[in-house]
């Protein structure tokens, strides 16, 4: 793999990084469970970081990181009904909207893993992949427990 295929690479996952920052930010604005709102708020705060990891490996391999994540770019690529989901004014709602940004997410790092990544990046994709794995199935016990009270 060369340099520019893997920064290519590291930019698509920093756009899903960004895209998963800004659709938990929304629901955080929006629920009305304040374990929801933390929740949402220190998964923003993840993707954040995760972001500016990969950002710092993006530059190591003499690329330029894409730390854009555009509003219409996260809704176009999995955090699509985030507003309409507010709308309702319903938790249940918003965690299956994160649960759909989840399972993108965690695509873009099952193909990010099937690359021949470096050794040195591959521990970092490795290591965020588990905590998005984990965020998702999180996200989606929150939402059946939910979805359990409310039916």
């Amino acid at each position: 793999m060369n340099n520019e295929e893997l920064v290519d690479t590291l930019n698509d996952l920093i756009e899903t990084c960004k895209d998963g920052e800004y659709g938990f930010s929304q629901c955080a604005q929006y629920a009305s469970a304040s374990d929801l709102r933390n929740l949402f708020q220190a998964r923003a705060a993840e993707c954040r970081q995760a972001a500016q990891e990969l950002a710092s490996l993006v530059r190591l391999y003499g690329g330029d990181p894409d730390m854009s994540g555009t509003i219409a770019g996260a809704i176009h690529r999995g955090w699509v009904s985030v507003r309409s989901a507010v709308t309702t004014d319903e938790d249940a709602a918003m965690l299956e909207e994160c649960e759909r940004g989840e399972d993108r997410a965690k695509a873009q790092y099952r193909k990010a893993l099937s690359k021949p990544l470096p050794e040195s990046v591959l521990a970092v994709v490795t290591r965020q992949n588990a905590g998005v794995v984990r965020n998702h199935d999180q996200v989606k016990a929150l939402r059946e427990r939910y979805r359990a009270l409310h039916h």
